[in-house]
């Protein structure tokens, strides 16, 4: 089976208002904040309401993200992760199917 090379992949995406607004509630829910902080052993994070898609990896996009958030995943200051399945699910999103939110430490 061969490898199929993606030249270009669009990640752009709209969401609506309210679909954001509920996906940001569980994204900054203290329950799931303290479980992040606990795993990366720090004190506090917040929510930087940044959001991508993930793209396929290339030559200009290593990292499986836009360019633009390599800034972010280079960082010892932020914390890139996958939005979880079921957060999309309560949120009623759908297309995209994978999103992954960009957080900030705070020491």
């Amino acid at each position: 089976m061969p490898l199929k090379i993606v030249h270009n992949f669009d990640s752009s995406f709209t969401l609506e208002p309210e679909l954001l607004e509920a996906l940001f509630k569980l994204l900054t829910s203290e329950p799931f904040l303290n479980q992040i902080c606990q795993q990366l052993q720090c004190e506090k994070i917040e929510f930087t309401e940044l959001l991508f898609q993930p793209v396929p990896y290339s030559l200009a996009t290593p990292k499986g993200m836009p360019a633009e958030f390599e800034k972010y995943y280079e960082s010892d200051d932020y914390i890139i992760i996958n939005v979880p399945p079921n957060f999309m699910f309560s949120a009623k999103i759908f297309k995209p199917s994978r999103l992954c939110a960009v957080f900030r430490k705070i020491e």
